[in-house]
């Protein structure tokens, strides 16, 4: 196996056509698209080989390259590139220009000091120099992840405590930390994900194009061991394609008919980097929403969707890409898929109690119950054992309740939960 044409870090990847209806594990790795096509091999243990391949750097797609005995031969990966992807690789989009200004990386986290570990050293191997890193732990068990933050003795590298429950409540101060500091870009990273040596440049080259304040990047998933993992990436609907988008109120894309509501069109906040001022100025994540209060998810949707309704361009830059490391069981990614569904009930709540939000809503109604049964069967298609239809929709009605109780305990601690369209934003078109 030629390793600079072919490489796999720690990662091992989604089903896809090469492997449809297979449990056996799916290996990953990543291919340059113009050098010389190597064959794989690799442990027999795998039934296919998932590539994501790229062009100057910028991935142009994912192909997937069925195995015997963990091996193929360079015909076979050539002509699953060929196949799969059925474009000439010399038509694809331009590397961005290379930008210099310093970003500051957010990663919130809580009791997990080994994956942060992995991710922080993902990101201070990047090739964009000016960045610091703020790994700000929200209410700490103990004091794991403070001494992780100490063994990297990295002075870009610095660890902020926030005794808060709640992901948007460490995101928030993150934000806050980073722009005491003069941070002009912030971005935001979870603890399960593995960063590409390019990646913190890049989004320092998509947020400095004009009129943009959010970019989000692919997040692709990092190992497919695990039955579970297989089941997570077609469950999870993650892979947004690697075709540079933009989306805002003057430009309405074609393929939403909820836009600017579109859980999951812009992108995951598992990756996500925005523009300091603007973030901090539409009042940062609803700390009502997320993981840690009871609403459980849907903050990074809001927050997206709210970036967009206040008249900003939000971008999708698929050389921005990550690596995330999935449930490797079946029970924490249903656990996983039951707080998503309780915080798309939250995000429906708040958009329902803003003025704004249900005005433009209601004319939606059957387009969003289009998409939320598009949702339902991704999910039952992707047959998590254990979950059921019924259960989901019970999550899913058990989001409204949780969102307003996580709201009245923000304000009962002095805090606020931004509106969804702030002073000054414009109104969503009809």
């Amino acid at each position: 196996m030629s390793a600079p044409a072919l490489s796999s870090g720690s990662r091992h990847l989604r089903p896809g056509s090469a492997a449809a209806g297979s449990a056996a594990p799916i290996w990953v790795g990543q291919i340059d698209g113009r050098g010389p096509i190597p064959a794989v091999s690799v442990d027999e243990r795998f039934s296919a080989a998932r590539l994501l391949v790229t062009v100057d750097g910028v991935p142009v797609g994912q192909v997937d390259v069925p195995l015997s005995g963990g091996e193929a031969a360079a015909e076979v990966v050539q002509a699953a590139i060929h196949d799969q992807l059925g474009r000439p690789l010399d038509g694809c989009p331009s590397p961005l220009p290379r930008v210099t200004r310093p970003i500051t990386v957010v990663i919130a986290t809580r009791g997990r000091p080994q994956s942060l570990d992995r991710c922080v050293r993902g990101v201070l191997r990047s090739e964009h120099s000016e960045l610091r890193v703020l790994v700000v732990e929200n209410d700490p068990q103990d004091d794991r992840t403070a001494a992780a933050v100490r063994r990297l003795a990295d002075p870009r590298v610095a660890y902020v405590c926030e005794r808060h429950r709640g992901a948007s409540g460490a995101r928030n101060r993150g934000l806050t930390e980073a722009m005491a500091h003069g941070a002009e870009f912030v971005a935001f990273l979870d603890d399960d994900v593995e960063v590409d040596p390019t990646w913190a440049g890049r989004m320092v080259a998509a947020l400095s194009e004009p009129g943009v304040a959010g970019v989000c990047g692919p997040v692709l998933a990092a190992r497919l061991d695990t039955p579970a993992q297989l089941t997570a990436e077609q469950a999870l609907g993650w892979q947004k394609g690697f075709a540079r988008r933009r989306f805002s109120l003057a430009e309405p894309p074609p393929d939403s008919a909820v836009f600017p509501f579109s859980p999951g069109l812009f992108g995951v906040g598992a990756n996500l980097a925005v523009n300091a001022a603007v973030a901090g100025g539409l009042g940062g994540f609803d700390a009502a929403l997320g993981p840690g209060t009871s609403a459980r998810g849907g903050e990074d949707c809001e927050f997206m969707i709210r970036l967009v309704l206040a008249g900003y361009v939000l971008s999708y830059e698929p050389s921005a890409y990550v690596w995330h490391h999935h449930r490797p069981s079946y029970e924490e990614l249903d656990e996983q898929l039951h707080g998503y569904a309780v915080g798309l009930g939250g995000l429906l709540t708040k958009i329902m109690v803003d003025p704004v939000g249900r005005s433009a809503a209601l004319r939606r109604v059957p387009a969003a119950l289009r998409r939320l049964r598009q949702i339902q069967s991704r999910e039952a298609a992707a047959d998590v054992p254990g979950a059921s239809r019924l259960g989901r929709l019970r999550a899913l009605a058990s989001g409204p309740p949780a969102y307003l109780r996580a709201r009245r305990a923000v304000r009962r601690k002095g805090g606020l939960t931004p509106p969804l369209l702030s002073p000054g934003g414009r109104s969503v078109r009809p």
